[in-house]
C-alpha cells in the first residue's frame, strides 16, 4: 500500500457519509470522496488549532482570515495555470454549492434561462431550477472517442431571455478536460449572446496524461469579464468536510455587480480550521497530490483494462480527469436502472447515472479514489454479479 491508502476497516471506523449511508456489507464507491489519508501539511495546520484551542474571531498576518485564502489561491493560479487573478476579486466561502447558486440568482431573473451540459453534477440542475430559472440542457456528444462541446447546437439553443452558461471543466462526470480551441468557442459564444459564464473548476488539479487544465477565465479579457469561476481544494485534497471554497469574479466591475445585489454578509465565511487547511493544501500539499494523482491513474487504468476484458459490454471513455468513470451500461439488459442491479446483486454504491441526467438511468459513476485492493474486490463483484445475472 501507497502511504495514504486506507484499508477497509479504517474507513469503516470513519463517521463519514460515503462509508456510512449503506450497510457494512456494501462497498462505496459513490459521492466525490477519497479512501485517502490527508496530506501532513494540512493535518498538521489543523492540529495546530486544536492544539492551542484557538476557536476564537481570528486572524491571520494581521488581516482577516480569509485573505489569507485569497493570496493563497492567486498563488497557485499563477503557479499551476500561469494565471494571474487579483486577490481582490476572490471570495472566500464554506460551500462551493452556494458559489453556484448565489450567481445565478444575482445575474438573472427568475424564468430566465440558464445552460447546463449534460449529464452535470446534480446540484447544479438544482441549482438553476431552484432558483426558479429554466433548465436549458446542452448535452454533450459522445464521438466514439470521448465526450464533446457541439458548439453549433450550443448556440441553437440560447433564446432572448438565456443568460447564463455553466461550465464544468474538468467535466463532472464525464471526466473530459476541455482543450483551449473548445474553451475559446464557448467563450465566444458567451460574448457574442452577451451571457454570463459560471465554470466550476474543482476537478483542475486531477488531470491525467500530460494533459493542462485551463482555466476559461485566463484566455481573454472579454472572457474575463463574464466569467465567475468557483473552486476549492476539497476533492483534489480530500477536505470536503471542512468547508471552504472560492469564488472567484474575473474583474471588479463583476464582482461589485455582484455585491450590490447579494451583499457580502449573506454569503457567509468558511471557518477558520478549513481555511487554515486550504491555505496548508494550495502552499505545502502539491508533494502529497503528486503521489495521488499517479496512484489515481494506475487505479484507473486497472479499472478500464478489466472493464475492457471482462465486461465489454459496458461502454466508456477513460477519464481525462477527475477520479470517476462514467460507465454506459445499457447493454447489459438490467430491468432495474444500473445503479440499483449492482446495490442489490453486488452489494456495491455507485452514483446513480438518473441524477447526473434523468435519461441516464443505466448509467453509473464509479469512483477510482481507493486502494488498489478496493477496486479490485468492487470490480471482482461487477463481474460475478453480471456473470450470476446471465446465467
Amino acid at each position: 500500500m501507497t502511504t495514504f491508502e486506507l484499508s477497509i476497516d479504517a474507513l469503516r471506523a470513519r463517521r463519514n457519509s460515503k462509508w456510512n449511508r449503506y450497510g457494512s456489507d456494501v462497498i462505496p464507491a459513490w459521492v466525490a470522496e477519497m479512501d485517502f489519508s490527508v496530506a501532513a501539511p494540512i493535518q498538521a495546520a489543523v492540529q495546530q488549532t486544536v492544539d492551542q484551542m484557538d476557536y476564537g474571531y481570528p486572524l491571520r498576518n494581521g488581516n482577516r482570515a480569509d485573505i489569507a485564502v485569497n493570496n493563497a489561491f492567486a498563488a497557485r493560479m499563477k503557479e499551476r495555470f500561469d494565471w494571474e487573478v487579483d486577490p481582490d476579486n476572490v471570495l472566500a466561502l464554506a460551500d462551493l454549492v452556494q458559489g453556484t447558486f448565489a450567481p445565478i440568482r444575482v445575474f438573472s431573473e427568475p424564468g430566465d434561462g440558464v445552460v447546463l451540459q449534460v449529464p452535470a453534477y446534480p446540484p447544479f440542475r438544482e441549482a438553476i431550477i431552484d432558483n426558479g430559472r429554466r433548465l436549458i440542457e446542452f448535452p454533450m456528444v459522445d464521438d466514439g472517442t470521448r465526450y464533446q462541446l457541439d458548439i453549433a447546437a450550443l448556440e441553437r439553443l440560447i433564446d432572448p431571455t438565456t443568460r447564463i452558461l455553466v461550465l464544468c471543466n474538468p467535466q463532472n462526470p464525464t471526466g473530459r478536460v476541455f482543450e483551449r480551441d473548445e474553451l475559446l468557442e464557448f467563450g465566444r459564444v458567451a460574448i457574442e449572446r452577451d451571457l454570463i459564464i459560471i465554470s466550476d473548476e474543482i476537478h483542475s488539479d486531477l488531470v491525467f496524461d500530460g494533459r493542462k487544465h485551463i482555466p476559461i477565465a485566463s484566455l481573454s479579457p472579454e472572457i474575463a469579464a463574464r466569467t465567475v469561476t468557483i473552486t476549492s481544494p476539497t476533492k483534489s485534497f480530500n477536505i470536503p468536510g471542512l468547508r471552504c471554497a472560492v469564488v472567484y469574479f474575473g474583474t471588479a466591475a463583476l464582482r461589485d455587480r455582484f455585491f450590490k445585489s447579494f451583499p457580502r454578509r449573506m454569503v457567509g465565511a468558511p471557518n477558520i480550521i478549513g481555511i487554515d487547511a486550504t491555505v496548508a493544501a494550495w502552499t505545502q500539499g502539491q508533494p502529497w497530490l503528486d503521489e495521488v494523482l499517479a496512484h489515481l491513474g494506475k487505479v484507473r487504468d486497472r479499472v478500464a483494462s478489466r472493464l475492457r476484458k471482462e465486461l465489454p459490454e459496458i461502454n466508456f471513455h477513460i477519464p481525462e480527469a477527475t477520479y470517476m468513470a462514467w460507465l454506459d451500461c445499457s447493454k447489459l439488459g438490467f430491468n432495474v436502472t444500473a445503479a440499483d442491479f449492482f446495490l442489490q446483486n453486488a452489494k456495491l454504491a455507485f452514483s446513480p447515472g438518473e441524477t447526473f441526467d434523468p435519461a441516464s438511468r443505466q448509467f453509473i459513476r464509479f469512483n477510482f479514489a481507493t486502494s488498489t485492493a478496493i477496486a479490485d474486490e468492487i470490480l471482482d463483484r461487477m463481474v460475478e454479479a453480471v456473470k450470476r445475472a446471465r446465467s
